[in-house]
């Protein structure tokens, strides 16, 4: 077993076809590969049985999660050098895949490497799956159930881990930067500046009444009321962030101004309102019931309301059925969550009846967002890990950063999207100067 390295590095230039930008360091402290890069840390031979069961995404996702490697050096640079040989390779058509596996399998070189990776990896039984990782989900997609359990998934993991990682003020979504970036504020000056954009874009006025939709740990229905003067009702499906908004709002002394409800959009039944934020929470409407969410979203609202919809977005693809859900954040960040185009967006919204007046790309505020949150993690791993698990500390580290990276490099954005129901009189209630509320 001499050298697991070297052989380990061999084997990933003859599947992958290129040479592998990463040092390797394997189980008996073998190391290869180019001096000075990041080193990726092969703990266990564990990792390769999970790479034979789960070849890609997957199987390297179970390995990272359960600890059995490791990145040594900057994180991002290692992500952003893997990129194009494991995460970019995934995002052509499911069948073409399938056919160039096929191919790559018939020659005998790769055929070959396999042999080799059998052998290192020892044991053939598949290794069991991380404690971490969402399974056995039930009934169809996006029902009333299996929404409530996705959601609870990724937000009931402990409302202090949160803390730790979102800073004081709790809001899970892109934060609005300055035009010098992470230098002119700190996290928690541009997320309070985020929810002031929104309820600038709104139009909030005092005595409106203000629906948000996903209201996560009731940051955005505190500054609507605190600064607006609104009465808002915020609706999440985790218990975990319902208890945790109520006492926020009890502390605030704002209780008879906002309600904090564990219900789903599609089951409100007290409309109309003034106006709906949708802050990082579309993206798991799933883009069956995106026409659905549209039109509820379009019936809550009084002619004349406003809608401001925040939400990731995906590049589009030459055939959008192709459209398959990233595994790695489908097993172990966002169950059934799926990302739309903007225009795709913007489309469903005007055909539920919305005149859309504004359209908002901020996608590098969010990957400054990212990298801040990851820094908080770090500067707090031990006590994170300690609130959760350290899988569960892997996984969301592992997102962030990666994620800061697809919003960099521009393979994902977010958008805030401005709608208005506009009544039969076509007055929209906007100033005739665009973006107004920037000012």
């Amino acid at each position: 077993m001499a050298d697991a390295a070297g052989r380990l590095t061999k084997l990933a230039e003859e599947v992958l076809g290129a040479p592998l930008p990463v040092r390797i360091r394997a189980w008996d402290r073998s190391e290869s590969g180019p001096p000075g890069a990041p080193t990726l840390v092969i703990r266990h031979r564990r990792a390769l049985r999970r790479l034979l069961f789960k070849p890609g995404e997957l199987g390297l996702a179970r390995a990272w999660v359960a600890g059995e490697i490791d990145i040594e050096g900057d994180l991002y640079e290692a992500l952003d050098l893997l990129a194009g040989l494991i995460w970019e390779r995934g995002t052509a058509p499911a069948k073409p895949r399938r056919a160039a596996a096929l191919r790559a399998l018939a020659r005998p070189e790769v055929l070959s490497a396999a042999r080799e990776m059998l052998a290192l990896a020892g044991a053939p039984m598949p290794p069991t799956p991380p404690a971490e990782e969402a399974r056995f989900r039930r009934g169809p997609l996006h029902t009333l159930r299996r929404d409530k359990e996705a959601i609870s998934h990724h937000y009931d993991v402990g409302n202090d881990f949160y803390a730790l990682v979102l800073g004081p003020s709790m809001v899970y979504s892109c934060a609005y930067w300055g035009t010098a970036g992470d230098s002119a504020a700190s996290l928690e000056d541009a997320q309070r500046d985020k929810l002031d954009l929104i309820c600038r874009k709104l139009g909030l006025q005092e005595g409106q009444r203000l629906l948000d939709v996903g209201c996560g740990w009731g940051s955005m229905v505190l500054h609507a009321a605190r600064e607006y003067g609104v009465r808002a009702v915020g609706i999440t499906l985790s218990e975990e962030q319902a208890a945790y908004a109520r006492k926020r709002i009890a502390d605030a002394g704002l209780a008879d101004r906002i309600e904090i409800r564990v219900q789903d959009y599609r089951e409100i039944k007290d409309e109309p309102f003034d106006a709906i934020s949708s802050i990082g929470m579309a993206e798991h409407v799933g883009r069956a019931l995106y026409a659905e969410y549209a039109r509820a979203l379009h019936a809550l609202l009084k002619p004349g309301g406003r809608l401001l919809n925040h939400q990731i977005a995906r590049r589009p693809l030459d055939d959008e059925e192709a459209y398959q859900v990233d595994q790695f954040i489908d097993r172990y960040v966002f169950p059934d969550g799926e990302l739309a185009p903007v225009g795709r967006t913007v489309g469903q919204l005007e055909e539920a009846g919305f005149e859309v007046r504004d359209v908002e790309a901020i996608r590098e505020h969010y990957a400054l967002t990212l990298r801040a949150w990851v820094a908080n993690l770090e500067r707090h791993w031990d006590e994170a890990a300690r609130l959760t698990s350290a899988g569960r500390a892997r996984v969301w580290r592992l997102y962030m950063a990666a994620s800061a990276l697809s919003f960099e490099r521009n393979r994902i954005g977010v958008n805030q999207v401005l709608a208005v129901r506009t009544p039969e009189s076509g007055a929209s209630g906007l100033s005739l100067r665009a973006r107004a509320w920037s000012g």
